[in-house]
């Protein structure tokens, strides 16, 4: 079964980052995947601007930027500066005032324009864009800190999406507390991604090749 598995960097060791990104790297992670928080739009703050730049320059593969911040148009430029053309930058709507206006300057930058939508955010409220974007990043637990339960309503949405995909032409990822059970359960449906953090690949004794070749031979 084909799905993609990107790696949540906020729960990296930044002891020794390099590292990480090697062995995630060698061992067949698909992207990367970073969270910036402004501790405004979330109440807490990630990664940087710094740390994004360095992942960028330490892998050939492909990032996929979370922008968990307010207002994003205002300074969209010094992201899209720094990516390449196969990357993805997520933005959320209600952070922006015109928030097609922001995924304009993404798609003109050559670059994956994406939305990620939270818990309590309804499909309807984002269908237009859909129309538009390529990604969207269904948050199975509300944003800002990693280890948070799943909330179990967000299947229902990740279904409505999953029906409307190929119609409006874009791919659904998941983030948040995504478990081997959720990979089973929803890539048969038709996720394309899964963001993987602390329930899965980080923080654990095994490498991180074995846990995603292990995920990738899972029974469907």
């Amino acid at each position: 079964m084909d799905f993609q598995l990107m790696a949540s960097m906020m729960c990296a060791n930044y002891g020794n980052l390099e590292k990480e990104v090697r062995d995630l790297d060698t061992g067949g992670i698909d992207s990367f995947h970073i969270d910036i928080m402004d501790g405004r739009y979330v109440p807490n703050y990630a990664m940087s601007l710094n740390d994004m730049r360095y992942i960028r320059s330490a892998t050939t593969k492909p990032l996929d930027v979370h922008l968990m911040v307010e207002h994003p148009n205002n300074n969209i430029e010094i992201f899209i500066n720094h990516l390449k053309k196969n990357d993805t930058i997520y933005i959320h709507p209600e952070a922006e005032y015109h928030p097609s206006t922001t995924l304009q300057k993404i798609i003109n930058a050559g670059l994956v324009p994406g939305i990620a939508i939270n818990p309590g955010t309804s499909v309807e409220t984002i269908y237009e864009m859909l129309r538009i974007v390529k990604s969207v990043l269904v948050m199975a637990v509300n944003p800002g800190n990693a280890g948070q339960m799943f909330l179990p309503y967000v299947g229902k949405k990740l279904t409505h999406l999953l029906e409307i995909r190929k119609e409006m032409k874009f791919d659904v990822y998941w983030d948040g507390a995504c478990s081997a059970e959720k990979i089973r359960n929803f890539a048969p449906l038709g996720v394309h991604g899964f963001v993987l953090g602390t329930t899965l690949l980080f923080g654990k004794e095994q490498p991180y090749g074995e846990t995603l070749q292990a995920i990738r031979e899972m029974r469907f």
